[in-house]
């Protein structure tokens, strides 16, 4: 097992809080542009996980490899950010008393400020880029709207937006479906997997039916390790899922 040719790499990682083990021995390679579902029960190091990859989390061992080549472990959080990882957690955190468009424009890698996002000449190139992140992100009719206004759904959209905006190699999404209607549930596995067509992504989910609709490989963590992977059918059968996770 080697960091050669990866978008992500981990080997043997491990993290203890106060005698907790968080993480137990923990490996997984993600290949450039795979979509990756993480599924487990509560505690079984899913947070961790990201945790280790953004860089707020030091681990006591192992290794953290971001394309082939960057030791994730010697770097602090922004200039793991800088390298193209950008993470969105479970709850939406978006600018509400701006538009939708203003939130985009605000998060433009490259962008220096609001002022920046504001007033400056809105170039051809600029533009295009927003339009084509409306046409990801399927807000296009609220754009003029305050973010503040937009539904649960709409906000989480919003902020896998801003999050491409800053065009990353690898997104983490944590939890993107939490609280949404099914509707919403199902454009937002269209809306990942669109996604995906361009850019490395790891998913950590609850919601199986969500899960089956990414119809990627699923890593099951259990304990801080994994438990099992491979498509979603097959770690549904395993009876060491069945016992503890998905039994429950």
């Amino acid at each position: 097992m080697t960091a050669h040719g990866s978008i992500l790499y981990l080997d043997s990682v491990s993290v203890s809080f106060d005698g907790f083990k968080a993480l137990n021995n923990l490996s997984l390679i993600l290949q450039p542009g795979e979509m990756r579902a993480i599924i487990g029960p509560n505690g079984a190091g899913k947070t961790t996980m990201m945790d280790v990859i953004t860089g707020k989390t030091r681990p006591d061992t192992g290794d953290v490899i971001f394309d082939s080549s960057h030791d994730l472990i010697q770097m602090d959080e922004a200039a793991i950010a800088q390298l193209g990882i950008g993470r969105k957690f479970q709850k939406p955190t978006v600018f509400e008393h701006h538009t939708v468009e203003d939130n985009l424009y605000l998060s433009l890698k490259g962008g220096r400020g609001v002022f920046f996002a504001l007033f400056a000449e809105k170039t051809n190139e600029i533009s295009q880029r927003i339009e084509g992140l409306f046409d990801i992100i399927r807000l296009g009719a609220v754009r003029d709207e305050l973010a503040g206004n937009l539904s649960h759904g709409q906000k989480q959209w919003l902020e896998i937006g801003m999050l491409l905006a800053q065009d990353p190699k690898l997104l983490l999404v944590d939890e993107p479906v939490a609280g949404m209607t099914d509707a919403e549930t199902v454009e937002t596995a269209n809306l990942l997997r669109e996604i995906n067509k361009t850019h490395s992504v790891v998913v950590v989910e609850h919601d199986m039916t969500f899960v089956r609709d990414l119809d990627v490989k699923v890593t099951v963590l259990h304990e801080g390790s994994v438990l099992a992977d491979g498509p979603l059918d097959q770690v549904s059968a395993d009876d060491r899922v069945i016992e503890v996770y998905l039994g429950r």
